[in-house]
């Protein structure tokens, strides 16, 4: 064997001994968390800035995070995070120098959108730990905490809804209900034989209703006009189930119209119109409510929506690119921006760091609605999340949820439930690029005489949402009211 082999063998059998010796992190739960085994997914997060790395926002933040997936693990017993673990930016034994904060959770996915904040899952105070060229270290992390359900503490005017769900009930072979907010105007105690309009109200991504919880504001009207308002997060395990019927999370749109709203009617006084509003992933989930339900929804503003062209997903066109991470000029592709222009967020960065965090997150979260299920459960992947290779055959399931495309090829037998009942408004400089679909499906409404209104604003995904853009919103909404009861 000449020098040079012996020296690349050398080599080979340093680093590899290296990543055997690599420093680990040794982990267990406590019987004060929980007497049962587990089995699932466990994480660890790492952080230099955070005290709290598990609550990181994924993708806006980048920071080291890992996954294994272990089987009938009793408590007081260890598991190993070593190389073998799935892993964000890097393999453990490669990641950067220094003192990090270190958190582990164990995965229950009882049903709570974030793995962070699900409840029932185990998890540490943070533990600072120091990472240096001392390879044989080892980290030993005791997870005692379980994160507890969130309460809701109703007043006056806001109380909680939660519906039990037959229907969700079974496709997810457990207990499941629909959770709401009910904001109460101050005219339905101030006019006990009132009726109300109710305007469903749907988040974006990651909000939550448990945030009125304790509050006491009366709703707002609907421009001048009094209303019910039903706040709805759309959490679900997978993400935001934007209330479709679909494969993986199950039929909440079917849920939301034949057990929510029965029992908001039944509840509280309403004159049984139906309004949708809702920004981000809330304004795609008021455009699919309102052209899949027409005759149950009276009118819709959808606010910068979720991309509701498939031609232009965040400046993707998924039915010709090839590649979700790389322009055809080999440029990064964008998933968040400042200003619509600087780019802040990669669907790369994103991606990679969604294939070890599994569920809950935003790209994930389209899966979980658009995408078929694998065999063994879970939702199949747009993309290879190591490439950026955009999968043909997921893609052709995903046409099913493209908005634009089902009104054009449903609009004669939409046409009469549909007509003049939706607006859509976005600012110009949205972060996300969601702005470029909401063109797109502006002029094929245009094409088919829609007579659906569209407003562009300047502004962002979030600056977009002034008192001028906000009352041309609510003033659409009277006006549709308004033709509901001259009718």
């Amino acid at each position: 064997m000449n020098k040079y082999k012996k020296c690349c063998l050398l080599i080979a059998i340093t680093i590899s001994v290296l990543h055997v010796y690599g420093q680990k992190f040794s982990v267990s739960f406590t019987p004060a968390a929980s007497d049962e085994n587990f089995s699932g997914k466990v994480l660890l997060f790492l952080s230099k800035e955070s005290k709290s790395p598990k609550d990181q926002m994924v993708g806006v933040e980048r920071f080291p995070c890992f996954a294994i997936t272990v089987n009938n693990i009793q408590p007081g017993s260890k598991i190993l995070f070593d190389d073998n673990a799935v892993s964000y930016p890097v393999k453990l034994s490669d990641i950067e120098r220094g003192e990090y904060n270190a958190q582990v959770v164990w995965d229950k996915n009882e049903g709570g959108r974030s793995i962070a904040e699900s409840p029932g899952n185990m998890y540490n105070d943070a533990i600072t730990v120091q990472l240096t060229k001392h390879t044989g270290a080892v980290f030993n992390i005791a997870c005692n905490n379980v994160i507890k359900e969130k309460s809701f503490a109703e007043t006056q005017f806001v109380k909680e809804l939660k519906v039990p769900s037959a229907l969700l009930s079974a496709s997810y072979k457990r207990p499941t209900t629909i959770n709401a907010a009910i904001l109460l105007p101050k005219e339905y105690y101030e006019e006990p034989d009132r009726k109300f309009p109710v305007l469903y109200w749907i988040s974006g991504y990651g909000g939550d209703y448990h945030n009125y919880s304790g509050k006491n504001d009366p709703s707002m009207p609907v421009d001048t006009t009094p209303c019910i308002r039903v706040f709805l997060d759309g959490n679900c395990s997978l993400g935001h189930c934007v209330y479709a019927n679909s494969d993986n999370n199950g039929p909440w749109g079917d849920a939301l119209t034949q057990e929510l709203i029965p029992q908001v009617e039944k509840t509280y006084r309403t004159d049984k119109a139906r309004l949708l509003t809702g920004h981000s992933s809330g304004g795609w989930t008021v455009l699919w409510l309102q052209t899949h339900y027409p005759k149950v929804f009276d009118a819709c503003w959808s606010s910068s929506p979720d991309p509701v062209d498939f031609r232009n997903f965040q400046q993707v066109n998924l039915y010709e690119d090839k590649n979700i991470f790389y322009a055809k000029d080999s440029s990064l592709r964008a998933a968040g921006t400042i200003a619509g222009r600087f780019p802040w967020i990669t669907m790369k960065n994103m991606l990679q760091m969604e294939h070890v965090i599994y569920r809950g997150e935003q790209m994930h979260s389209f899966d979980a609605v658009f995408s078929i299920k694998n065999n063994d459960g879970s939702p199949r992947r747009l993309c290879n999340e190591l490439t950026g290779e955009i999968d043909p055959v997921t893609v052709e399931h995903w046409k099913n949820y493209d908005i634009s495309l089902y009104v054009r090829k449903n609009w004669q037998q939409l046409e009469p439930d549909l007509k003049e009942k939706i607006r859509v408004s976005v600012g110009e400089q949205d972060n996300f690029l969601l702005n470029y679909a909401v063109h797109l499906f502006d002029n094929e409404m245009k094409k088919i005489n829609a007579d659906f209104v569209f407003a562009y604003y300047p502004g962002d995904h979030f600056t977009v949402s002034t008192p001028e853009y906000k009352t041309a919103g609510y003033q659409f909404l009277q006006q549709q009211y308004n033709k509901l009861k001259d009718k």
